[in-house]
């Protein structure tokens, strides 16, 4: 898996439970999927992804964006 496979799917996983989240527990946790589509949309100007700093320091294989 590349990195940007990777960010990709920890983004949709962050997205989907904090939805479930809002629904079950309290409509705040909604920020935090605003958060990491502010954080996605963000990325797609600059290039800057921290989860990308992160996944390459940890060894994961570059992809074409990260």
């Amino acid at each position: 898996m590349t990195i940007d496979r990777a960010v990709l799917a920890f983004a949709g996983t962050m997205i989907l439970v904090s939805l479930l989240l809002a629904i079950t527990v309290s409509a705040n946790w909604f920020w935090l999927t605003a958060f990491v589509g502010a954080n996605m949309l963000q990325a797609s100007f600059t290039g800057f992804c921290p989860l990308a700093m992160v996944l390459r320091r940890l060894g994961v294989q570059p992809g074409a964006a990260f």
